[in-house]
């Protein structure tokens, strides 16, 4: 089961005790700033759970899966997650 945006919301009222208003603006605010970060090309550290990092692809050969036609796909930039290790020892037990 994916965790969605609403249940992380809920589990911020709950667990802290703040509104329902509140607790989603905090929510908001955070992911506000995290693409905002990510959108100026710096990477964004959170300790204990991992790294986003902003990687540059450089123009490279592909191929339209539908036609098989050769293409040029243009550069661009993609956001890649590295988790922490403590966050590793978590998930794997």
């Amino acid at each position: 089961m994916t965790l969605t945006k609403a249940q992380i919301i809920e589990s911020v009222q709950n667990q802290i005790g703040l509104p329902k208003n509140r607790s989603l603006q905090t929510a908001e605010t955070l992911l506000e700033i995290i693409k905002r970060t990510l959108a100026s090309g710096e990477d964004v550290l959170v300790s204990g759970f991992g790294k986003f990092c902003v990687r540059e692809k450089k123009e490279r050969k592909g191929r339209n899966p539908a036609t098989g036609e050769d293409m040029m796909l243009e550069p661009r930039r993609v956001v890649t997650f590295k988790c922490s290790g403590k966050l590793r020892e978590r998930v794997n037990g």
